[in-house]
């Protein structure tokens, strides 16, 4: 009789070739050996379903979909997911062999906990770069640090299937920021434990990431802030400091968009501001 897995590793993955081999042998290189690999190929069109054809592992799970997005994949690996706890690895980050070890270690000491997340190297075309301030790792109730950025990377997450339940899935309406919307809805609602050990790597800075094919990312980040201020759940603080935060970001945006010549764009969002006053 096969036994549940306790991790459900979720790779999604759109043409990303020269770096889903690197992800994926990170996963199966890990010391902690119970974790079935789901990774779910949004349309590619490239050789990267011949890449994971290539492994022997009875542990992989392909799946492949025409092309709706990076949460329309995600929430496909979800119901998919069998485990007790889901992990999510982007195509082109990767892991240092103790990443799921270290993780079942503070699962046990942490069993009240249902998300974790780690720190993270960063590189950037292959040069190591410096984190700054902001980019600090946050624990604890943390809904007030992702409010201006999102505070935690996807890739170094660990969160137990049930809360998905309680949050539901990622937001396929959103083109880009899908994270930061999930860790909003995430964060209001439970409390965070940071592994404070470097366990996932990223080499970023390149043109085929959507950070750097889409203008604007605010415009997501905007529509997220919203979804929260409607949403009914917040306290009286976390309403105020949302409603600060989503002004703030109006206005801003209505500023970039206004000397890009967007001027109708521009005095929509200026008008946006005012929704909640």
């Amino acid at each position: 009789m096969c036994t549940q897995p306790i991790f459900s590793i979720i790779i999604p993955t759109f043409n990303r070739k020269l770096f889903l081999k690197k992800a994926v042998d990170s996963v199966l290189d890990q010391t902690y050996t119970n974790f079935e690999l789901i990774i779910i190929d949004d349309g590619s069109t490239d050789d990267s379903k011949e890449i994971i054809n290539a492994y022997y592992d009875a542990r992989i799970k392909y799946s492949y979909q025409e092309n709706n997005g990076v949460a329309s994949a995600r929430n496909h690996g979800l119901k998919k997911a069998k485990g007790k706890y889901v992990a999510f690895l982007d195509s082109d980050d990767w892991w240092v062999p103790e990443k799921l070890s270290k993780t079942m270690d503070y699962i046990n000491k942490f069993p009240n906990v249902k998300i974790f997340h780690t720190e993270e190297t960063w590189y950037k075309k292959g040069k190591l770069l410096n984190q700054k301030t902001k980019h600090k790792k946050p624990t604890g109730f943390v809904y007030t640090k992702s409010l201006p950025l999102c505070c935690i990377s996807i890739s170094t997450a660990v969160i137990k299937k049930d809360v998905f339940d309680n949050i539901e899935l990622f937001d396929e309406t959103f083109e880009a920021c899908e994270d930061y919307d999930f860790w909003l809805r995430a964060t209001n609602k439970y409390k965070i434990k940071l592994i404070p050990e470097y366990l996932t790597l990223k080499d970023g800075g390149r043109e085929d990431q959507l950070s750097s094919s889409i203008w604007g990312l605010d415009r997501f980040r905007i529509k997220a802030l919203g979804k929260m201020l409607d949403s009914n759940e917040l306290n009286n603080e976390n309403y105020n400091l949302t409603l600060k935060e989503f002004n703030k970001k109006c206005t801003i945006f209505a500023m970039g968009a206004e000397k890009r010549g967007r001027i109708e764009e521009a005095e929509s969002y200026r008008k946006l501001a005012e929704k909640y006053v």
